[in-house]
């Protein structure tokens, strides 16, 4: 049993403190994977705590068929999705608002090694939303493919394609961009 379910499991039996721990351990990686969907961090922020709210107060059942962190981000791509479609929310903000690049530290690798994350950044917002979402579930939450496929709600071979064209798409978006990295 991982250390989620455990932490609701000790939750549901009446330790509040668990689920001050289980926020923790999850918000911030659930709020990131949020914002691949929203584009928003304002929103994903809003979706992570609305997510955690469900568990808090509507006490759902952890069946245990996927890991806990699998099922917690369902719940919170499932809440996103829902509230986006009631708000047919569209961006009007251009990505380049929606960042404060002005970073002004000496180190000249420091500041190399930001201006290649906020390049892959870019870059992952102009994807699609399945795109950003395989990318950052399984590179940045390091989810198998089947985890991936359990949040998504896909088949492993519909995961497996969507993440080879998404690694294309970004290579791609990347390489016009002229950022070389020989990992993707």
């Amino acid at each position: 049993m991982d250390q989620g379910a455990t932490l609701y499991r000790s939750y549901i039996g009446g330790d509040d403190e668990a689920m001050v721990e289980l926020i923790r351990v999850y918000k911030d990686g659930l709020m990131l994977y949020l914002k691949g969907i929203t584009n928003d961090l304002g929103l994903a922020e809003e979706f992570m705590e609305d997510t955690f709210f469900k568990l808090a107060a509507k006490r759902p059942k952890y069946s245990g068929k996927s890991s806990f962190k699998t099922w917690l981000y369902a719940i919170g791509r499932n809440a996103a999705l829902d509230s986006l479609r009631k708000r047919k929310f569209i961006s009007d903000t251009p990505v380049e608002e929606r960042y404060d690049i002005s970073d002004e530290r000496d180190l000249e690798q420091e500041y190399l090694r930001e201006e290649q994350k906020i390049a892959l950044h870019h870059a992952m917002e102009t994807l699609n939303s399945d795109y950003r979402q395989v990318l950052y579930l399984t590179f940045f939450e390091e989810m198998s493919n089947a985890e991936t496929a359990a949040v998504m709600k896909k088949s492993r071979r519909q995961i497996e394609n969507l993440l080879y064209r998404a690694k294309l798409a970004l290579k791609t978006t990347l390489e016009k961009e002229g950022f070389e990295y020989e990992g993707l």
